[in-house]
Parts: C-alpha cells; structure tokens; sequence
C-alpha cells in the first residue's frame, strides 16, 4: 500500500504535469470509485476546473482546483492498496485505458488523466473543504505538529503494541506498514512494546527515526514491491535501501543476527530480535 513517501511523491510528480491544466471533461467506469459527491455531481462539476495546488495530508493527495478565477473544488484521491495515477497523449490512453482504468480525466491540452485500481479500494473525493474527509488525520510525521508531548498523550493507557498505533492514522498521518518497520528498526524499539510503556527519550528517538525513515523514502522516490509505481511507469528505489522490513531470515545488517517476522493487528513485522530488544 502506498504511504507517505509514495503519495508525496506522486504529487511531485503531478505538480509541473497538471499545474494550470484544466478537466474539460471526464468519465467513470466504476461508480464506487467515487466516495463523493454522485457520481452524476461529480462528472458535472469538475468539469471546467483548472488544477492549481498541490498537496499532500497522510497518505491522501490533495489536488486544488480554481474556476474562473476562484476557489474551486479539492480533488482527493486515496491509493489505497493498489491505485495508480497516470498521464497519457490520446493516442496513448485509448492503448492503455483497460478493465482496470476507473476514472479518466480529459485535460484541455488532450492528454488523459487515467485513475487505474486492479483491486478497487481506493477512493476520489471532489469536495468544497477537505477537512470533511481529513479531519480525524493526527498530526503529519514531518510537520512541527509531531512533538514527544503530543505523541506521548496519544499513547498514554494504551496497551496495544507500538508497531499497531504507528499505523493508526488518527495518532500519527501518512505512516504504514514499510515505514513503521523500518522506524523501529533504527529507533531501536521492538515492534511489540505496548504504547504506554515508551519513554519520553524512546518516543523522542521514535519521531526522529520515523522523519528520517520518510525523508529518505521520499528522496528514493518511495518503495516499490508489489503495486507502486510512479506517475511514469519508474519503480521507486527505497526498497534497496530496507533494513528489515521483508527481510526475513537475512542477517541484520547491525549485529548480523537474523531478521524475523511476526504478525501484529493482522500485518506482516520484521525486527531484529538482537537489536529490539523486548523490555
């Protein structure tokens, strides 16, 4: 699944792409694809608007749009598990648009903007205010708003295991299952320790690592295992750069004990035993 270092690095790649284009016209193929509004409502309204900001919150982009010269819509799009976003020439888009290819988007320099989700998870949302599909987001990991106290109150009486609540979007926004492994491996925390039992110095070694572990995936251009592939067809290159995480049975690269894998809430984690100590 895509997390923050893939969708950043989608809206880069959006950016000098979409930036002053505008959707002359657009077509669903599968209506749940769209979280909001109607379909029909949908069609009817972003057609006419012009892209003109791009962001990022967790793991959603946030694509503003402009008409005639005033605030429009935000166009959110959610990755999900295995959703793709790409930009073709006409001829090129009538090739590739297939069973798979949910959403298109026609821009008014005639390349389409095709929305491609094999398992059908993700969501598009075109909204006034984003706050409506963004509000119970915690804090962005890379932002001035994740500090040890606040991190630490998120975690306070909570018993489940750390590896869990990294992934939980309401703590900490934009982190998933590569990130949190990685951001535990260099922190030096095993991934079963419970929340509240992390101290003020380990939580403040936990947000660094996890800055650290993004910071570095944005600059490969995130990691490319299974689904994930950029606006241009490329592979992201952090997945060379993974010090745990699908690693299982390979020598930690550390003290060169074997990495190992558990299961916790239902997702696949690689530690090192020797390195992450349970305490």
């Amino acid at each position: 699944m895509p997390e923050l270092p893939e969708v950043e690095t989608y809206v880069r790649d959006l950016e000098p792409e979409l930036s002053g284009r505008s959707v002359i016209g657009a077509s669903v193929q599968w209506d749940r694809t769209i979280a909001a509004p109607s379909v029909g409502e949908f069609l009817a309204r972003i057609a006419g608007q012009r892209f003109v900001d791009f962001d990022r919150r967790g793991k959603y982009m946030l694509l503003g749009m402009e008409r005639d010269g005033n605030r429009g819509d935000t166009l959110i799009i959610h990755l999900r598990m295995t959703g793709e976003v790409h930009i073709y020439p006409l001829d090129e888009a009538i090739k590739m648009k297939d069973k798979h290819t949910h959403v298109v988007l026609i821009l008014d320099d005639g390349r389409h903007m095709h929305y491609r989700d094999q398992r059908k998870f993700g969501r598009l949302w075109l909204v006034d205010d984003p706050a409506q599909v963004l509000a119970r987001l915690g804090p962005e990991p890379l932002g001035e708003g994740f500090t040890v106290d606040g991190f630490a109150h998120s975690l306070a009486k909570r018993t489940a295991a750390i590896k869990g609540l990294l992934l939980n979007q309401s703590i900490v926004a934009g982190v998933g299952n590569i990130y949190a492994d990685e951001a535990l491996f260099l922190a030096s925390i095993h991934p079963l320790r419970s929340g509240s039992s992390l101290k003020p110095a380990e939580l403040d070694r936990l947000i660094e690592s996890i800055r650290v572990v993004l910071m570095r995936g944005i600059e490969m251009k995130g990691s490319s295992l299974q689904n994930y592939i950029r606006l241009d067809g490329m592979k992201g290159n952090f997945q060379e750069e993974h010090k745990v995480f699908r690693r299982t049975g390979q020598p930690c690269i550390t003290c060169g004990t074997l990495v190992e894998r558990i299961v916790v809430t239902q997702r696949s984690t690689h530690f090192c035993p020797t390195c992450q100590v349970m305490k």
